[in-house]
């Protein structure tokens, strides 16, 4: 219900409009390529990717604080001599502090690496999202131009009848065949007028579903040109130099490669746990402090005379940090092993796609070459029965079967030609490099 609701409001749209502008595949592609959801999200880790880079060179950096301070204590306190009184005082302050970080034990050498490394899967990503764009975007434009040809054919087979019921109906009227030739005529031209309207339905439906993968915010200026065609099917390439080349060139078993590459950086990043850590500081202050009911020095001298200044290390050695760094390198260590097998899934996945795509393409090659000569085979054969149908030794019925069969073999031509494109496209596909 939902298919042919989609179909009918594509039909509408397209029928209300003017022309509709004809898209080639490339720009069908690289349309999808920039509206795509997921390439789009994918572009967005690779910016978060960018800001921990960033974060981890910051991590090189000193850090400094300032702050100050203001302290009001009133009752009973301790006086300078040891003695208690009742006394309030109020006390102002003020510091600044430098923190440098000398070694860290590789932390932030190794952390940027890491950084960097997820930069790369997360760039790879995107590309190998691109990717899947692309292929899908491929099948379904040749579908689109599949459903055209079949749409053709009916209406093609459609005036064919169309035609036949004219010269029978003028036959009949002779008195030269019985009215049962009429009538099967009419039936022919009732189904054939089905199957056409079939046809087009199909087609402004893989036409919609072209649309939708694009994610085209308009359909009245949409519609799908050609294919150029030189006469004859592209080679098929080896299958080993395919899946030879796919293994270098495939984004998504590069982005694989590479998260096994961030895997070891992390562990490298979980074993700085065990190292020292220096630092240099740096610190400057000064206070003000005041009693009441004594005379107090003013507030500029005591700042002056209270400033301070401190320089230092600080050296931390571990221990024993309850096994955190210990945990932390072995949930690394796993997170290597899960890419490990990751990659080996991809891999092998990608060879399956290759596998099949190289033998469903040579299966649908041989298949269209018999193809073509089945329905030159069927032509020469309604050819035949046609002219011996229009001299009275053949009926109506065999005359049917013989053009049933000839567009029959024109369909199972079309449909090996189409299939044999499409994985041969594919093949190529994993065959180029994509960058």
């Amino acid at each position: 219900m939902r298919t042919t609701a989609s179909a009918i409001l594509l039909l509408i749209i397209t029928s209300a409009g003017a022309q509709p502008r004809l898209w080639t595949l490339d720009e069908c592609i690289d349309y999808a390529v920039a509206h795509n959801m997921s390439v789009r999200q994918n572009s967005l880790q690779v910016n978060s990717a960018e800001l921990d880079i960033t974060e981890a060179k910051d991590a090189f950096l000193p850090s400094v604080s300032a702050g100050a301070s203001q302290t009001f204590n009133f009752g009973r306190g301790l006086t300078s001599d040891n003695t208690y009184a009742d006394r309030n005082t109020s006390q102002t302050g003020w510091s600044v502090s430098l923190s440098l970080p000398l070694f860290q034990g590789l932390q932030a050498k190794r952390r940027l690496d890491l950084s960097r490394a997820n930069l790369s899967v997360a760039e790879r990503k995107v590309e190998a999202a691109k990717d899947d764009v692309i292929l899908q975007v491929m099948a379904q434009y040749l579908q689109v131009l599949y459903n055209g040809e079949m749409a053709q054919l009916a209406h093609e087979q459609m005036r064919m009848s169309r035609v036949e019921l004219d010269r029978r109906r003028t036959l009949l009227e002779a008195g030269k065949i019985p009215e049962l030739d009429l009538r099967q005529a009419e039936a022919q031209l009732a189904q054939d007028s089905l199957s056409a309207v079939s046809a087009d339905a199909d087609r402004n439906l893989a036409l919609f579903d072209l649309s939708r993968l694009m994610q085209l915010p308009d359909l009245n200026d949409f519609d799908v040109a050609p294919l150029s065609r030189n006469g004859e099917l592209p080679l098929l390439p080896d299958a080993a130099t395919v899946a030879d080349n796919a293994t270098e060139y495939n984004n998504g078993l590069r982005a694989a490669r590479l998260e096994i590459d961030a895997a070891d950086r992390q562990i490298s990043l979980a074993r700085t746990g065990y190292m020292p850590r220096l630092s240099f500081n740096a610190g400057l202050g000064s206070s003000y402090y005041n009693i009441a009911g004594l005379d107090n020095a003013p507030f500029h001298r005591q700042m002056r005379d209270n400033f301070n200044k401190s320089l230092g290390f600080t050296l931390s050695i571990p221990v024993f940090d309850a096994f955190t760094t210990r945990n932390s390198e072995r949930k690394a260590r796993l997170q290597k092993q899960n890419a490990l097998l990751a990659y080996e899934d991809a891999e092998y996945r990608l060879q399956t796609a290759i596998g099949q795509a190289w033998y469903q393409a040579d299966a649908s090659r041989r298949k269209y070459d018999a193809a073509l000569a089945a329905a030159e085979a069927a032509r020469l054969a309604y050819e035949a029965m046609t002219e011996k149908y229009n001299y009275g030794r053949a009926n109506a019925t065999e005359y049917e079967q013989a053009k049933s069969a000839y567009y029959n073999a024109q369909v199972q031509t079309i449909q090996s030609r189409y299939e044999t494109q499409l994985r041969i496209r594919v093949l190529d596909f994993y065959n180029s490099p994509r960058y």
